[in-house]
């Protein structure tokens, strides 16, 4: 089966969210991805946040992913608990759009690893509730769960049917992650796919808005795109790429130029 691509809403950001779904249904993306800043920009407008339900459903686009909040491995008290109603409220609203997978970012900061063991089981039996799976993502920028190795070590610990992996190519790249590490993933252990290009030179500690389409930097995509068709993987990869040169250019050309770039990699 072909490698399903989907729109991250994050890629357009400078652009408001009907026109980026209009955008990607026009040029031919597979799906979009939501986030939860994408529900929150609605409430800030002055009109229901479940109004994006709607908007969505309207596209007759597929829902390829529903970011949740992240910061809920390790907080406490009141901010805990607001958290993890987020994630209810997300996990519901993926199920409303009939996507099965929900996608968090670990924590930027540290923590006891135990810790946020507990907690990835206790968000894995809420999306479980609402028949979604999450996936989760280490980031190359932050404190502790900067590696594949690192966020692996959780989620076999956590070992919760309704969690699982979220293999981002920016992140793999810029950790340094060989593709022999990312051959050692079991398929089982792999929720979602997110894609885009870290650039050759000029990286800078804690920045992340310079995403590139395929191609256009350092890492290796086709085998990378090849390596998850062997093992079987059928779910969305995800083009998420926040740029702040992209942003002041033409949308409708950057969604265009990603989707060939995106396809020209692919197996």
């Amino acid at each position: 089966m072909a490698q399903r691509l989907a729109l991250h809403t994050w890629t357009l950001d400078a652009t408001p969210l009907a026109e980026a779904l209009r955008i990607a249904k026009a040029i031919g993306w597979d799906a979009v991805e939501l986030r939860r800043l994408d529900f929150k920009r609605a409430e800030e407008s002055g009109r229901p946040a479940d109004s994006v339900l709607d908007l969505v459903r309207a596209t007759r686009l597929p829902v390829a992913c529903v970011g949740v909040e992240f910061g809920w491995m390790w907080s406490d008290g009141a901010e805990r608990r607001r958290l993890l109603d987020v994630f209810d409220e997300q996990c519901r609203r993926a199920a409303a759009l009939g996507c099965a997978t929900v996608m968090s970012p670990v924590d930027k900061d540290r923590g006891e690893v135990a810790r946020a063991v507990s907690s990835v089981r206790e968000v894995g039996d809420i999306a479980a509730r609402h028949g979604v799976r999450l996936a989760l993502e280490f980031n190359s920028q932050c404190a502790q769960i900067n590696t594949l190795g690192a966020v692996r070590e959780i989620t076999a610990r956590a070992a919760h049917p309704h969690v699982g992996l979220l293999l981002d190519t920016y992140h793999l790249g810029r950790s340094g992650a060989t593709l022999a590490q990312v051959e050692d993933v079991a398929p089982a252990e792999i929720a979602y796919v997110q894609f885009s290009d870290p650039p050759r030179t000029g990286l800078e500690p804690g920045k992340a808005l310079d995403r590139l389409p395929p191609g256009q930097g350092s890492y290796t995509f086709r085998e990378f795109f090849a390596l998850m068709a062997s093992k079987g993987y059928a779910g969305y990869a995800s083009y998420e790429a926040p740029n702040e040169a992209a942003w002041k250019r033409d949308p409708t050309d950057v969604a265009r130029e990603a989707l060939a770039a995106s396809r020209a990699v692919l197996p």
